[in-house]
C-alpha cells in the first residue's frame, strides 16, 4: 500500500473503532451527530462521518468512502484540504438547511467526493482525472441520483446526501480551473 493511502486506512479505522466502542457502550456517541440549527450539535459537522447507526450502515459507507478517498488521495495535489472542505461545506449546508433530525454517517462525504471527482475530471480534462470521473460516474452515478431524492419518513439522510453532493460541486469548481480543450 502506498504511504499516501495510510490516512485513508486511518479514516476508515476510526469509523470502525467508534462503531466498536458504541457496541461496548451503547449510545455513547449518538449525541455527537449533527442536528440542524442546534448550536449544541454544531460539532456534528466534524463527528458525523464517524458515527453509524448499525453494522449495515457502517459497511454501506466503508466501501465507497475507502474507494473515493483513495481515488482522491492518489489523483489530487492537496487531497485532504479538499476532503475537509467538502465535509465542512456539506455539514454547514446541512446544519443550516437540513431537516430537523440527528444526522450520522459518512454518506454526505461519500456523495461530496462523488460529485467532486466528477467535476474536477471534466473541468481539468486531464486523462487520469477524466478517467476517474467517468469511472466514478459509472460506479456511483445511480446511487448519486437516487440518494438525493427526498424520502420523507425514512431514516436515510437524503438531505445530507444532497448537501454533501452540492459541497462536492462547490469545492470541485473552487479548486480547479476549467480547461477548454482536452490536454
Amino acid at each position: 500500500m502506498p504511504n499516501s493511502l495510510y490516512p485513508v486506512a486511518g479514516f476508515v479505522g476510526v469509523m470502525w473503532a467508534v462503531y466498536l466502542i458504541d457496541i461496548v457502550v451503547p449510545g455513547a456517541f449518538i449525541e455527537y451527530g449533527l442536528v440542524p440549527r442546534t448550536l449544541r450539535r454544531l460539532p456534528g459537522i466534524v463527528t458525523m462521518p464517524f458515527l453509524h447507526g448499525g453494522i449495515g450502515h457502517l459497511i454501506s459507507n466503508t466501501i465507497p468512502i475507502a474507494i473515493l478517498l483513495s481515488l482522491t488521495v492518489l489523483t489530487r495535489q492537496r487531497p485532504w484540504e479538499s476532503v475537509i472542505a467538502i465535509g465542512v461545506c456539506g455539514g454547514v449546508l446541512l446544519w443550516v438547511f437540513g431537516r430537523s433530525a440527528n444526522h450520522i454517517g459518512a454518506s454526505g462525504l461519500v456523495f461530496g467526493l462523488i460529485t467532486f471527482l466528477i467535476i474536477v475530471g471534466f473541468r481539468e480534462k486531464q486523462l487520469v482525472s477524466l478517467m476517474v470521473a467517468i469511472a466514478v460516474g459509472l460506479f456511483f452515478g445511480g446511487s448519486l441520483l437516487s440518494g438525493v431524492i427526498p424520502s420523507f419518513g425514512s431514516s436515510v439522510s437524503w438531505d445530507g446526501h444532497l448537501f454533501g453532493a452540492i459541497a462536492g460541486v462547490i469545492v470541485g469548481i473552487a479548486t480547479t480551473e476549467k480547461v477548454t480543450g482536452f490536454v
